[in-house]
């Protein structure tokens, strides 16, 4: 079966409604193009005016991506810039993106993913910290930061002990 080529119009228009629908980045777009069968100049026309319509915009992408992983699933700084660099965003976009998230709301999620995982396990036992502390690394947090915040819940459960 044949695949119907699309007028540069046509996949516009299909274009526009894809980015309305949530932001898209660049890479999301292109591949979009290229499955629907538009390919070279017409692609990069499309690109191009969907850019000047403010379809497809980068920053805005990055910041909404960083806000939807940062409440949603509670993803770390690390993790979320992995992810945008795999999109092929730049470094510019990526530090916009993280602006979204407020250094007193980052902690306040570490620690309670923390405090969450230990209070399952107990906190006074080493290797349940060790655990703890590779789980909120895989999430994306910094590993300073992790280590820090698991010594103060220790310190702090270890004072309200005594």
């Amino acid at each position: 079966m044949k695949k119907k080529y699309l007028s540069k119009q046509e996949a516009l228009s299909k274009l526009q409604r894809y980015c309305a629908y949530q932001d898209r980045c660049h890479q999301e777009v292109r591949s979009k193009l290229l499955e629907l069968g538009v390919y070279g100049d017409d692609l990069e026309e499309v690109m191009a005016e969907l850019v000047i319509e403010n379809f497809l915009n980068e920053e805005r992408f990055a910041r909404s991506y960083v806000r939807g992983k940062f409440r949603i699933k509670k993803w770390g700084k690390v993790k979320i810039t992995r992810e945008l660099k795999q999109r092929a965003i730049s470094k510019y976009c990526i530090k916009k993106g993280l602006e979204e998230i407020e250094e007193t709301d980052y902690l306040e999620t570490l620690t309670a993913l923390a405090t969450k995982k230990l209070d399952n396990y107990g906190i006074n036992n080493f290797e349940t910290r060790q655990k703890t502390g590779l789980y909120l690394m895989r999430k994306g947090y910094e590993s300073a930061l992790v280590w820090k915040i698991l010594k103060q819940l220790a310190e702090d459960n270890s004072n309200a002990d005594s």
